[in-house]
C-alpha cells in the first residue's frame, strides 16, 4: 500500500507489550506516524482510566477511541470528547435477560467516570489495583448511563458465551470479548471501534482506503475489515488471523513498530 492517512492500532495484545508497556522502538515508530504528517489514532477497549501511561509514552498527543468506541479521549488534556453510552433502561433490560437465561453471570459497568461492581465480579489485574470502583447491587450498577456494560461467567469458552450473549441480547446492545477469560463487554447497540474509527476519519476527509489497522481479538474485527488495509498480530485470535490480509510479529516482538517502520521509511 501506499503511505496511509491515518493509523489506527489496538493497544493491549498488540502494540504494547505483554506487560502492558510502550516499547521505546513502538514509542519511535508512532513518533515517526505523526512526523510524516499521518494521524496516529489509539482503537481501544480500554477505559480512559487505564490511558495516563499511554498518554505519556506519546507525549500526549492525539486523540484515543476507548471502551471499544463508545468514548473518544483527547490524549493532551486527558479528557473524554465525545460519548456513546449504554442507557438506564437498555442496561436493566439486558442484565434481566442474561441473568435469566445464564444464571452464573456477574456484572460490571464502565461509566465516563470510574466503573462499579457486582460484590461476586472478580476484578482483573488493573481493576484490583484500581482507587474507585464501588461494589454495588444490581439496581445501582444499572441506574445511570455508562459506556460499557462487562458480563463475566466462571467457566465457560468466551467464545461460546460471546455466541449466547448475542443470540440473546444482540437486539439491545453490541457485545465482543477481547480477553482470555468469560468476560463479555457490551457497547450500545450499533457502537463498535469501527463506527467510532469511520465517524473520526470522516471528519478529516479520510476513507476506508486511506486506513491501515491493527489488532489482536474479536473486538478488533469491525475495524479491521473497514480498514483499506489490516493487520493481526502472530499472536492474535485465529478468528481475527482468518479475518485480515496481513500478519504482523507478536506484540513482544514489535510487530506494529516493525510494519510502521516498513511503511514510513
Amino acid at each position: 500500500m501506499g503511505r496511509p492517512r491515518l493509523v489506527a492500532t489496538d493497544l493491549d495484545g498488540t502494540a504494547l507489550r505483554s506487560d502492558g508497556t510502550v516499547s521505546p522502538r513502538t514509542a519511535a515508530a508512532f513518533a515517526r506516524v505523526e512526523e510524516a504528517g499521518a494521524t496516529l489514532v489509539f482503537v481501544t477497549g480500554r477505559p480512559p482510566r487505564w490511558m495516563h501511561t499511554v498518554a505519556g509514552a506519546v507525549r500526549h498527543r492525539g486523540l484515543a477511541i476507548c471502551a471499544n468506541g463508545a468514548l473518544v479521549y483527547d490524549l493532551h488534556t486527558e479528557e473524554i470528547v465525545k460519548s456513546r453510552l449504554i442507557q438506564p433502561d437498555v442496561l436493566e433490560e439486558v442484565v434481566g435477560r442474561l441473568r435469566e437465561k445464564v444464571p452464573d453471570l456477574s456484572f460490571s459497568v464502565e461509566y465516563e467516570g470510574g466503573f462499579a461492581h457486582e460484590s461476586d465480579f472478580r476484578l482483573g489485574g488493573w481493576d484490583r489495583k484500581a482507587v474507585g470502583g464501588l461494589s454495588v447491587a444490581a439496581d445501582t450498577l444499572t441506574s445511570r448511563p455508562c459506556a460499557k456494560l462487562l458480563a463475566l461467567h466462571p467457566g465457560m469458552d468466551p467464545d461460546l458465551l460471546h455466541e449466547a450473549v448475542c443470540g440473546l441480547v444482540g437486539d439491545r446492545v453490541t457485545p465482543t470479548h477481547s480477553s482470555g477469560r468469560a468476560l463479555i463487554e457490551m457497547s450500545a447497540h450499533g457502537v463498535t471501534k469501527a463506527s467510532a474509527l469511520a465517524e473520526l476519519a470522516e471528519t478529516q476527509g479520510i476513507g476506508p482506503a486511506e486506513v491501515v489497522a491493527f489488532g489482536d481479538m474479536p473486538n478488533d474485527l469491525p475495524m479491521l475489515r473497514w480498514a483499506g488495509t489490516s493487520y493481526a498480530v502472530a499472536n492474535a485470535h485465529p478468528t481475527v488471523l482468518a479475518a485480515v490480509d496481513h500478519v504482523a510479529s507478536a506484540n513482544d516482538e514489535d510487530g506494529v513498530a516493525r510494519v510502521l517502520e516498513g511503511i514510513f521509511r
